[in-house]
């Protein structure tokens, strides 16, 4: 669905917001004519496209939107920086026809520098191109004429086929078993063929120590709190009368893991044993836990790879709660078994499952589904053939069938090529996860109103009104700013905020900076390492010196060896396990922190920020002033 300007104030003031005053250039550009042709595929294999519209769309215009405040919500008019200049001014940005052998051309576009903006006829193909992220002057549009690649579209009729049957034929891809993206559920004991855990050794440090057998303490209930209600303990808590339940973990004769939870307020109160089917995680941070119970899974239980018992603060020990509330009612003083509608079919797959499905049954179970591969890890719809229980293939390039049977030439034009896409597209394909929408499910799905997720190549806005009824995260997923996310799974929602999603010169999507089928030199699918200045120089290539840029921007000396660019720019200001440990201490002699997760909006927050000016230690935002590589010079007790 295309957004459109409505006559009248509303067309007025939406102009002034997006087109304003285009901003003067820095330096002059010759007026040019400028020629290209537009095809799909691949340098061997492609196709000329015919009765495309190529659009120039001023790069001082993207500029001037990107000095708005986004606004975070469907139909908006400035969180599509191509998109919606276009819907607001298709009456005075040039654009050309291709010809029937995809050839364009202008005659005469005035100095400046532009983004080149396919939109094709009809949806075969999608809209954006792989010259549609970086402005070019007319100088660059003149020197040659323009070969833009597009993105094929996934034919209607198109279905799953699974990964298995994708590597088959792109064999170079087959590091993407070595990701996160595909480790992070796993079936106990029984990876997949789909599955290579030999980046992460200590993945399963968690589950090692359960098999082994552990013993929980659950005690001092706090309704107040979220998914952490209860303090969780390895050792019996000084105070016996604050304890609910005990959940004993142990390796049964034929191998399998369970747990038997034991009502510590009532002898009487039968004891329960259940199954853990899977893990949830693992390679980075934290593991939880997927225990049976019927034909549903729960998660129960945090791992924190990092947490350590000194720590005071609940959430960095190596054991956190997770919805123990769940497994015992309060009120009743009982056991109990989790509520059907809390499965983990229902409230999380869909973001982990390649090719969600979801069905109610008459029992009021919820039953997920998703691509059936042949290497899958587990049958979860009882059709007798393993499913696909990661992120695959098809999840960001779209259903393959059609694909896999197409003649070699058609081949482009049946798939999605993320990277042929404009930013704004591909950014919300990874964003749709990686940000906290609610969907028609009233969670954290991102589902429509058939518990489908979107498909590759759908825009923000459609993905917006859609598939969710909530944009984005609630008040509290974020800190006291309104900019930088708390909450993690956030990434998405910090970039929309940033520079790098809206400017002039090059507009930034995820896979610029990660590669998402494991080639890159990071376990965060980063195209570079990321304690190294590299995985910013490669395109800051003005920012190399190190030493300098720090003295210039923050007069500090700190040895610039042992710093990177993500130390100051991407700030861990998210949790999702236990962090990194301590930063410097306050003027009450407690304790900043560290999280684990990079802020993506790239500023530096400052010490006067409100998320940390005049708050508690404990409770404020990680920034660089409170890390402990400030210790020499940083003074925290004016904060």
């Amino acid at each position: 669905m295309k957004k459109t300007v409505a006559g009248g104030l509303l067309a007025l003031s939406a102009l002034l917001l997006i087109s304003g005053c285009t901003l003067p250039e820095i330096r002059s550009y010759p007026s040019v004519s400028i020629k290209g042709v537009v095809e799909d595929g691949s340098k061997e294999t492609f196709r000329k496209i015919a009765d495309a519209t190529v659009w120039l769309i001023p790069a001082a215009d993207v500029a001037t939107m990107g000095k708005t405040p986004i606004e975070v919500k469907a139909d908006a008019m400035n969180d599509e920086p191509l998109e919606d200049n276009l819907a607001a001014n298709r009456g005075r940005y040039l654009n050309a026809k291709t010809n029937a052998k995809g050839e364009f051309g202008f005659a005469d576009v005035a100095g400046g520098k532009y983004f080149v903006y396919v939109e094709p006829a009809g949806s075969t193909y999608l809209p954006g191109g792989d010259k549609s992220r970086k402005s070019l002057s007319t100088v660059e549009l003149a020197a040659a004429p323009l070969l833009i690649k597009i993105s094929g579209n996934v034919p209607p009729s198109a279905t799953y086929i699974g990964s298995s049957a994708c590597i088959a034929c792109h064999e170079e891809q087959k590091n993407f078993t070595k990701t996160l993206h595909r480790l992070g559920m796993t079936v106990i004991g029984k990876p997949s063929k789909l599955q290579d855990f030999s980046r992460f050794p200590e993945f399963n440090k968690g589950l090692d120590k359960l098999m082994a057998g552990t013993k929980f303490w659950f005690y001092g209930y706090d309704k107040a709190r979220g998914f952490d209600k209860y303090q969780i303990s390895t050792k019996a808590p000084a105070d016996a009368a604050s304890v609910s339940f005990t959940a004993t973990f142990f390796k049964d004769s034929d191998g399998t893991l369970k747990f038997r939870a034991e009502n510590a307020r009532d002898a009487k109160d039968p004891a329960r044993v259940y199954t853990v089917d899977m893990t949830y995680g693992g390679g980075l941070y934290k593991q939880r836990y997927l225990v049976r119970v019927g034909a549903n899974l729960f998660p129960f239980v945090q791992f924190n790879q990092n947490g350590n018992d000194s720590f005071a603060d609940r959430t960095r020990k190596p054991w956190r709660d997770y919805h123990a509330d769940w497994f015992y009612n309060e009120e009743s003083r009982k056991l109990a078994n989790p509520p059907q509608g809390k499965s983990f079919d229902k409230e999380c797959a869909s973001c982990h499952y390649s090719g969600y499905t979801l069905t109610k049954t008459a029992a009021g179970d919820y039953i997920a589904g998703s691509a059936n591969d042949r290497n899958g890890e587990k049958d979860i719809d009882g059709d007798g053939r393993p499913n696909e229980l990661n992120l695959g293939c098809e999840t960001c390039h779209g259903p393959g069938s059609v694909h896999e049977n197409a003649k070699e030439i058609d081949m482009p034009a049946t798939i999605v090529s993320p990277n042929k896409l404009s930013a704004e597209r591909a950014g919300v394909l990874c964003g749709q996860c990686h940000s906290r929408p609610q969907g028609f499910l009233k969670n954290d799905q991102p589902v429509n109103k058939d518990n489908k997720m979107m498909l590759p190549g759908t825009s923000r806005n459609v993905f917006l009104r859609e598939y969710t009824t909530r944009a984005d995260g609630a008040d509290a997923d974020f800190w006291a700013d309104g900019l930088h996310s708390k909450g993690h799974h956030q990434p998405y929602s910090d970039l929309i905020k940033a520079n790098k999603y809206r400017n002039g010169t090059q507009l930034v999507a995820c896979s610029d900076c990660h590669e998402p089928h494991g080639n890159g030199k990071s376990l965060h699918q980063l195209k570079h390492d990321p304690k190294t200045a590299e995985v910013c120089t490669a395109c800051h290539k003005n920012s190399t010196d190190m030493k300098q840029h720090i003295a210039d921007k923050a007069k500090c000396t700190v040895d610039a060896s042992k710093i990177a660019c993500s130390d100051c720019h991407n700030a861990k200001t998210a949790q999702t396990g236990a962090g990194f440990g301590p930063g410097l201490i306050g003027k009450d002699g407690k304790n900043y922190w560290v999280n684990d997760i990079s802020s993506h909006v790239y500023d530096v927050p400052r010490k006067d920020n409100k998320g940390v000016k005049g708050v508690a230690p404990g409770a404020a935002m990680p920034i660089p002033y409170t890390n402990k590589c400030g210790a020499a010079c940083h003074d925290t007790r004016n904060l």
